[in-house]
């Protein structure tokens, strides 16, 4: 081999991957918010799991990003392990797309689609637009490396030494070792596959060889979702466990089939796919996966039980009381940027039931004067601040990967939930402040005080849950509601102080009493007014400047 066919295959080769990256990339980021939740909300069966799978995979061109995805979501608890294996099982017949689109010889035209995305990308402001470009571009440059791989190869079959290396490969199972791998090293079975699709149609290789260097190629895709599991929890590596277990079933009944005829599948392949030997590759491939689906369907129940047994025990659980420890995410949890927003969300969801709970403690203590329930609120108020700093960081930490676009637009909206809800705790610690003030200077609250401060924090509490709600879940139709208790907690605490003034005049209560009753009153609007702002940061809304501090 010359040293320009050897440069031209290598540069072709890096322009192919960084194309596949590039169109994967752009398109989790163009599309990656609303696949997600196509992947979230319509697996509820094997079957339908196993059309999403085949479906978004097809889509972002890639079963590492998919698996690695799902290995996430079982990670977050978003998805069970029977939901995750329809959708792997699925993911395996999508990744044959490329490979197809490979075999149609698309190079011609490759030129020409680059061309057009890179003028939309440099000319173009509109954001969603742009990242469609870069999914154009991507299909560009893959197309431009398989130009470069395809003229190389064309020299190689001139090449005595390269026709005798590649006719020495005659053991099959070597084919498999081959195959496993490239796409080990690769981490992309639709890269290695596509590859194969070139070497067929330049000739190089028997395509009866080539059939069982794919099978290779099949166990070899497993090792991003692998290496991904291995900072999650036991769910996530057994989501994994269930990818390799499928190749490696799949592989061995396909590998015993072709050691019987591997001549009968080609011929057959042959009549589906023409007389076209990279289009009989491309095709070859497909049939594989859905053969391998078919077999493996059935046991998808026994598959996750066996899993479940391979990798046994269950993770120590963070529950949402657990001091100084991060849940959803953090280091010990599989990052995938299509679902990171989801994680941080669910952590802050934690983080503001934590700082719900010790405002409750708070007014509990300021009535009741409990020392333990005043220490609790120190202590919980010291785990709020951990975690406002390290959702904060994460935050910052994501905002620099390669979010999709809804998620991105996100990120703003998120600071200003963690800051609110800090803001929150941060008024339930001068609450319990209060509260040891009244214990140490024997400071009286008259009943109907205590009254008044139990009906506007059942306002607040109900506020700051609808607020939550529209956080976490979206769920709009709480708005109405919200901005309705805001008006009456605004009312209340104008019509509080007045009534405080009032016994102030008739000496029904002291200075000293009415200065923390006038304290927590004020103190509990505002906490109305972080509500509010939670409600409507993810949406856009015009409510995030209300809160004073």
């Amino acid at each position: 081999m010359t040293a320009a066919m050897l440069l031209g295959l290598l540069g072709g080769l890096g322009l192919f991957l960084f194309g596949m990256r590039e169109m994967s990339d752009s398109i989790e980021a163009f599309a990656g918010a609303k696949l997600r939740t196509v992947l979230e909300k319509l697996t509820t069966n094997r079957f339908m799991g196993i059309f999403v799978g085949l479906f978004f995979t097809a889509v972002i061109q890639s079963s590492s990003a998919c698996t690695v995805m799902v290995v996430s979501f079982v990670n977050s608890g978003l998805m069970n392990l029977t939901q995750a294996a329809g959708v792997i099982f699925g993911s395996n017949i999508g990744t044959t797309v490329t490979a197809l689109l490979v075999s149609f010889k698309l190079e011609k035209v490759a030129p020409i689609i680059l061309l057009v995305g890179v003028i939309t990308v440099m000319f173009c402001k509109n954001q969603a637009i742009k990242k469609f470009a870069e999914i154009i571009v991507g299909f560009g440059i893959l197309f431009m490396g398989l130009s470069s791989m395809s003229g190389a190869m064309g020299g190689m079959k001139d090449d005595p030494q390269i026709q005798q290396l590649f006719a020495s490969l005659e053991n099959p199972f070597l084919g498999v070792l081959l195959g496993l791998v490239l796409t080990s090293i690769i981490q992309s079975s639709s890269v290695t596959v596509s590859i194969m699709v070139l070497m067929a149609n330049q000739g190089l290789m028997d395509i009866e060889m080539i059939m069982f260097i794919t099978l290779g190629c099949n166990i070899g895709a497993c090792t991003p979702a692998v290496l991904a599991s291995l900072t999650g929890k036991k769910d996530a590596k057994r989501a994994a466990a269930i990818h390799v277990l499928f190749n490696i079933i799949g592989t061995i009944v396909m590998y015993l089939f072709f050691a019987l005829d591997v001549e009968l599948f080609v011929k057959i392949m042959s009549k589906i796919a023409g007389d076209d030997p990279g289009r009989i590759v491309a095709f070859s491939h497909l049939f594989i996966k859905v053969i391998q689906v078919i077999i493996m369907t059935p046991f998808i129940g026994p598959l996750v039980k066996l899993c479940t047994m391979i990798i046994p025990g269950e993770d120590k659980k963070v529950g949402y009381r657990e001091s100084f420890q991060l849940k959803y995410i953090g280091d010990h949890v599989v990052f995938n940027p299509a679902t990171a927003v989801v994680e941080v969300i669910n952590e802050v969801d934690r983080m503001a039931s934590l700082a719900g709970e010790n405002l409750n403690r708070a007014m509990n203590a300021i009535i009741t004067l409990d020392e333990d329930d005043i220490n609790e609120v120190y202590k919980v108020e010291e785990n709020i601040n951990f975690l406002n700093h390290a959702i904060t960081n994460y935050l910052v930490k994501i905002n620099q990967t390669t979010l999709p676009i809804e998620d991105l637009q996100s990120i703003g909206g998120l600071f200003h939930v963690v800051n609110d809800i800090e803001r929150i705790g941060d008024h339930a610690e001068n609450i319990a402040d209060a509260a040891r003030q009244r214990k140490a200077d024997g400071v009286s609250i008259s009943k109907i005080a205590q009254h008044e401060l139990g009906i506007m924090l059942d306002k607040v509490n109900e506020m700051y849950r609808l607020s939550v709600e529209v956080f976490t879940h979206g769920k709009e139709d709480n708005l109405d509601i919200i901005r309705k208790l805001e008006d009456e907690v605004d009312e209340l605490e104008r019509q509080y102080q007045k009534n405080h003034v009032d016994r102030l005049t008739q000496n029904a209560c002291t200075p000293e009493a009415g200065m923390i009753f006038s304290d927590i009153v004020s103190g509990l609007e505002r906490i109305g007014d972080h509500s509010i702002n939670i409600a409507f940061s993810m949406l856009g809304g015009d409510k995030n400047d209300e809160a004073k501090g």
